[in-house]
Order: structure tokens, then sequence, then C-alpha cells
């Protein structure tokens, strides 16, 4: 058994000789927590915030629909539709900040993964980031279940006592709600929501039906600019990284800065949800972000905007 340092924050970590007698291992691409190869077969727990794998003296806590999220994602998750509420408030200030104001008071839920899928069966148009879908912008009326209720962390390292109501959406405009995820770390939440907006800030504004390349390129952009913004206040307004954020007045917007500083790991998680969108190899989330993030940092946020309402396209 050979003991390798691995990245912050599991100190350590242990991986066997193979056959051969050499030390064969993987490491995450970002946060370079090594472990052998055979955890990627035997089912090993990862965080669905982060992606860590569970190390052997840790527990994750088991959400009720499967998912695992390690302690340290935890500590800032949202867990019901009250509690997102300030949050939602933030991101709407951000929007306003970019004279982006989303004039219509659009629901938002935090919701269960099999009320999510529901959802997005019911919904008739939209396209969906795969194998995952953690957020849902909908145009159609539909009954929702919304956690309405934080559950507590019961036997076993598990959610229980979680509480649900039915939320009959009715369409009074082109939106009838936007639904996250719930048990998601704040800035993972946030990003999702400001990605959510971007799709009802599209609808709402009469905006052409765009191909998925564009709409969802845009809605990665408007999610790495709140991520950036949110990076930028917590490091106090030094050295905040040139991303699509430096083109617009997006890091006055956010009112981050009222809850006080955030943990290494906090700010060290979003760097990683940037990096995520960033390395995304997807069409659309993926290089629709890229063509879409060159732009507005060529053009700026606004004329980048205007070009794709005319057009249907990126400017270049």
């Amino acid at each position: 058994m050979v003991t390798l340092k691995s990245f912050f924050p599991f100190p350590f970590v242990q991986i066997p000789t193979n056959s051969a007698g050499l030390i064969e291992y993987r490491a995450h691409p970002f946060w370079l927590q090594k472990y052998c190869p055979s955890h990627e077969r035997d089912m090993t727990p990862r965080c669905c915030s982060c992606e860590r794998m569970e190390p052997t003296d840790t527990r994750y806590i088991s959400l009720d629909d499967g998912r695992k999220l390690c302690l340290e994602c935890l500590d800032s998750a949202i867990m019901d539709t009250h509690e997102c509420q300030p949050l939602y408030f933030e991101i709407r200030e951000f929007y306003e900040g970019l004279n982006m104001k989303v004039e219509q008071e659009i629901p938002l839920l935090l919701v269960e993964r099999p009320a999510l899928n529901e959802a997005m069966e019911g919904e008739k148009n939209g396209h969906h980031h795969l194998p995952e879908t953690r957020g849902l912008c909908l145009s159609e009326e539909q009954t929702v279940t919304t956690v309405l209720r934080r559950p507590r962390i019961g036997a076993g390292y598990r959610f229980i006592d979680i509480r649900t109501e039915p939320y009959r959406l009715s369409r009074r405009c082109e939106v009838t709600a936007i639904l996250i995820l719930y048990g998601l770390p704040r800035l993972l939440t946030g990003s999702i929501l400001a990605h959510e907006m971007m799709h009802a800030w599209l609808r709402l504004k009469g905006y052409p039906n765009l191909r998925p390349e564009v709409e969802e390129g845009i809605c990665q952009v408007l999610a790495h600019m709140w991520l950036d913004s949110e990076i930028y206040s917590s490091s106090g307004g030094e050295g905040a990284s040139s991303s699509s954020s430096s083109s617009s007045p997006s890091s006055s917007s956010s009112t981050s800065s009222k809850k006080g500083p955030r943990s290494d790991f906090e700010k060290k998680l979003g760097e990683f949800f940037k990096h995520q969108i960033e390395s995304d190899t997807s069409p659309a989330y993926g290089e629709g972000f890229r063509i879409g993030n060159q732009a507005v940092l060529k053009y700026g946020l606004r004329r980048t905007l205007d070009h794709i309402q005319m057009t249907g396209t990126f400017p270049v």
C-alpha cells in the first residue's frame, strides 16, 4: 500500500500497487483527488456537486433521490423553496445591474429529481443538459411538487422528514416557473438559477426561437458571469479574473458581500463550477458558451444580445 498526497481537503489517499508492482491511479482534473482505477467500476459514491469521491474515512450524506452530498458542499446547500428566495432576489438584482430587469414575478421552486423529470416531460419545447438536468424554465401550465420544508439528517447519514406539496402553475406570461434541484450548494444553485433566469428573460423579451447552441450558450455566459461576480466580490474586489464579467457591470450588482467572507473551500468550489462551464464538451452548452463568451468579451453583452435578436446568431 502506497500513500500519495492528494489535493485539498482530503490529506491522504491510499492506493495499492498493481500486479506489476506499479502504482496506477486516476486524478480528478480539477481537484486532483487521486484514486485507484477500480473505484470507477465499484460504485464508489461521488458528491453530486463537486464530483469528488467519498473517501474511506468520511461518510457522504444520502439524498432521497440517490444523490450523495459531501459535508463541505452540504455546508452551504439550499434545501427548500423558502430558503432559496433570498438568493433569487440577489440574482434578480444581478440582472437589474446589467439593465436586464425581469419585470414579471416568476415563481421559483426547489424540487426533488422525480418532480424535475416529470416537469421536463411536460414541456413541449426546450433543450436539456443530459445526462442530468438540474434546472428548468417552464412555459406550460403544470402542477409541480415542491420541497416545502428543509429535511433533517437521520440514521445512516440520510435526509429524512422532507415535506413537499403540490404547486399549481398558471400561465400569465411566456414563463410559468423556474425549477431548481434541491440540495445543491449556494453557488451551484445560484449559477443554475442565473442560467434559467436568462431563458426567462429571452422569452419575455420576445427573442425568436434560437438554436440550442445560441440560447444555451448565452444562458451559460450569464451563469458564468454571476459566478465570476461572486468570486470577485468575495476577494474584496482585487484581481478579478479576465472573463465575461469584465465586459459588464456585473461585479457591482452582486449583494453577496453582505454575507461576509466565504470559506476557502467555497471559493474553490466557485472556481470549480466555472471550470465545469468552461470545459463542458457538449455542442450546445460547451461550445455555445465558448462562442458566446468570446462574443461578449469582444462586443459587450448588450451588442451581443442585440445581434442575437436580429440574426439568431452570435456576432463574430
